[in-house]
């Protein structure tokens, strides 16, 4: 046992309070545990940061990312991506299942965990893919936060998008399900609509927002039968968020992506095949509806669906470039920017981008800076801007659509289970985080 109360000492951050309130003060850490948080410490510990003028918010957890690890390396690996996540002051992720092989069963959701332990710098969790065959392992695999279901915008074993199949899924267990709802059916019938179109604003039209509410209202229909935990992955109209103000058992949540509060099909413009993603970008009405349904939480929290892929394959044209784009590294910083703005509170900002899916994952210790819980935080740099710059990201695939935004809010350092893991531009890439567990 070491001889001083802390191993970490952070000194004079504006530190944000489980009030919501905030307090100049020190935050000291022993092992990967917060022990105290007072106006002044005065220990002396192993290692202390000077966090004058910076703000200690509680580590951001991202629910939904697509690393790529194993078989799709070249797009992103788990040592890169968690570099970025550390970059972006997410100290936590959960990981989808659409990798080479699909994480389906026990044996690749352990080899994802034994990948994760020895490249990620960040806590780390993975869902189970359903399939068509139902597996006994979508209920008995574990740790893993839920099942994950694509009802469309899949090829392969992933899509599940009979109704006897998603019926035998919800109807068994009570393992959370997490959903991509698109309708595939309708999404094929319109694809035909619009054979020849190379212009990539027509994808908004082919999953058009009525593909979306047909799976929203399909999957909301199934839980309620049976009372079945349900989470709406990336909510991206505003008839969803409506449906959802109506009809939102207490077992429901959803989430939202920074893209579709802050993208909309003006987009496609400017960045092509960039702003490709699913599902797609909307209209700047529904850019209003889901900021109002966030506010009135209607909608739980904030995910980013970081889904790289490289310049070359967006290159292809459209139809053939693949949809998804990056997130982990410029999440905070924009929602910080909102809320500097004054279209939120950097309060809200952190409850829907750590408490809240720490608490709808039953993720214990997590999104608080309070004696007791993990030490997963970040301090972030309020006081001045710098723009998204290609050069200095460090996702694999090395782009954003949000290159060139003017942002604040980006983390200075980042600190998991009590280590320094990103430090003023400067990783630390022996720090490692550890298996999330779900209670």
């Amino acid at each position: 046992m070491s001889a001083t109360p802390f191993s970490l000492l952070i000194r004079q951050a504006r530190i944000l309070l489980p009030t919501g309130d905030f307090l100049v003060g020190d935050v000291g850490i022993r092992d990967r545990e917060i022990v105290q948080v007072a106006p002044d410490l005065g220990s002396v510990p192993e290692e202390v940061l000077d966090a004058e003028g910076l703000t200690l918010l509680p580590g951001a957890i991202d629910p939904q990312v697509h690393f790529r690890e194993p078989g799709l390396e070249h797009k992103e690996d788990l040592l890169t991506a968690s570099c970025a996540c550390a970059k972006g002051g997410v100290t936590s992720f959960l990981e989808m299942p659409n990798t080479r092989p699909l994480t389906t069963d026990q044996s690749t959701l352990d080899d994802k965990l034994g990948r994760a332990q020895q490249k990620c710098l960040v806590n780390y969790g993975f869902f189970i893919g359903a399939t068509s065959a139902c597996s006994p392992d979508l209920l008995s695999a574990n740790p893993t936060p839920g099942i994950k279901i694509f009802m469309g915008s899949m090829k392969g074993d992933l899509l599940v998008d009979q109704s006897e199949v998603l019926e035998r899924i919800f109807a068994t267990g009570r393992r959370p399900i997490a959903v991509h709802a698109e309708d595939q059916a309708r999404i094929s019938e319109r694809r035909q609509l619009f054979v020849g179109e190379t212009n990539p604003a027509v994808h908004s039209q082919i999953q058009d927002s009525q593909a979306a509410l047909n799976a929203t209202v399909q999957a909301l229909g199934l839980s309620k039968k049976y009372q079945r935990r349900l989470h709406i992955l990336h909510m991206s109209t505003g008839v969803e968020a409506e449906l959802l103000r109506q009809d939102k058992p207490s077992w429901v949540t959803a989430e939202v992506t920074p893209q579709h509060l802050l993208l909309n099909t003006s987009a496609y413009e400017q960045l092509g095949t960039l702003a490709q993603m699913n599902p797609p970008l909307r209209t700047p009405q529904d850019n209003q509806v889901l900021w109002q349904a966030l506010l009135d939480g209607v909608i739980d929290f904030i995910a980013t669906d970081h889904a790289p892929h490289t310049l070359e394959e967006k290159a292809r044209g459209y139809p053939n470039s693949p949809s998804g784009m990056p997130g982990v590294e410029t999440s905070l910083p924009l929602m910080l920017t909102q809320a500097m703005q004054g279209r939120c509170s950097i309060a809200q900002v952190s409850h829907w981008m750590s408490l809240a899916p720490a608490k709808a994952y039953k993720i214990p210790n997590k999104g608080v800076i309070a004696p007791g819980y993990d030490a997963d935080l970040v301090l972030v740099d309020l006081n001045s801007y710098r723009p998204v710059r290609r050069e200095e990201l460090l996702t694999k695939c090395g782009w954003s659509p949000f290159e060139g935004w003017n942002l604040t809010g980006w983390p200075v350092v980042t600190i998991v289970g009590g280590q320094v893991a990103y430090d003023r531009g400067n990783l630390r890439k022996e720090v490692r985080g550890q298996a999330l567990t779900f209670n």
